[in-house]
């Protein structure tokens, strides 16, 4: 144990990241160039060996614009290792789940890894929304269950918000503020409370972007073009829409609109029918542009 601030708080060193979709593969990958050995599971080897694969290539892409060195884009690689079992999770200090957006994946993830891991080991989430005061409460030590929510892409974007629970101890905390630190992100505390600070207020303007498309009021090219040159955003709301993922969106919407039992959080109709029609943005090539 380290002492910082007059708090005893917990060395990490080994982490395992669950779920290796494009925030679980980019918090390994910062974790492992960080010095972190890294356990990467998901539910399916495919699923991991191609998001090391992955990893991989982004870090040659480093290596030929000059970024990164060889040498350490190889090391960062050895630092990862696979697995499709939970139990692997038996010697680490800290977990990041971040598997699919769902309240009853997640207690079941955190119900299963409280049995696993050791008494010491964190038990962090990367949810954008849920909470995680009754993420904590699925386990016997809320105490060490704590928010990490990084912001795609992980390896390029700067925040770390450190979503703090009502049973969340200082030390968890400081110890997240270590391993946030080390990985040179930039770090936001914040009380629990459905979408946290970012989302909170990003995902309504999407939400909002998308009613003033559905009422005819301007093209979603011209409203991205809006915001780009009279916002200073650097990315459309309906292009980062489908960047998030729409059934992401939904899902976030769902939970401000359940949270606060607020009509101003209410999910557009367009972006359900979106949903339903499967036309979810990047991932399926379709959404409120074609990929």
């Amino acid at each position: 144990m380290d002492e910082i601030l007059g708090v005893n708080t917990l060395s990490i060193n080994k982490v395992m990241v669950i779920g290796s979709g494009q925030m679980g593969s980019g918090i390994a990958q910062v974790l492992a160039q960080a010095g972190y050995s890294v356990i990467l599971n998901d539910i399916k080897q495919e699923f991991v060996d191609g998001a090391v694969a992955k990893i991989s290539k982004q870090l040659d892409r480093s290596v030929e614009k000059g970024r990164l060195a060889a040498a350490d884009a190889e090391a960062t690689v050895a630092r990862i290792v696979t697995s499709v079992d939970y139990a692997d999770a038996k010697d680490v200090d800290l977990v990041i789940e971040a598997a699919t957006e769902r309240r009853d994946i997640k207690l079941n993830i955190f119900k299963q890894l409280d049995e696993i891991t050791p008494a010491h080991a964190i038990l962090a989430s990367n949810t954008s929304s849920l909470s995680i005061t009754e993420i904590a409460a699925a386990t016997n030590r809320p105490n060490q269950v704590v928010g990490l929510h990084f912001f795609n892409p992980v390896p390029v974007m700067k925040l770390i918000e450190i979503n703090i629970g009502l049973t969340t101890d200082e030390a968890t905390v400081a110890a997240m503020r270590e391993v946030g630190e080390s990985l040179n992100k930039t770090l936001v505390e914040v009380k629990d409370a459905p979408g946290f600070v970012v989302n909170r207020i990003l995902i309504p303007m999407i939400n909002e972007a998308i009613i003033v498309l559905n009422e005819g009021i301007s093209t979603a090219a011209e409203i991205d073009e809006a915001m780009k040159a009279g916002a200073n955003h650097p990315m459309g709301p309906l292009a980062l829409a489908d960047l998030i993922g729409l059934d992401t969106v939904l899902a976030i919407m769902n939970v401000l609109y359940e949270g606060y039992s607020d009509s101003k959080y209410r999910p557009a109709q367009l972006l359900k029918k979106k949903v339903e029609a499967g036309h979810l943005g990047r991932k399926t090539g379709q959404g409120f542009f074609e990929y």
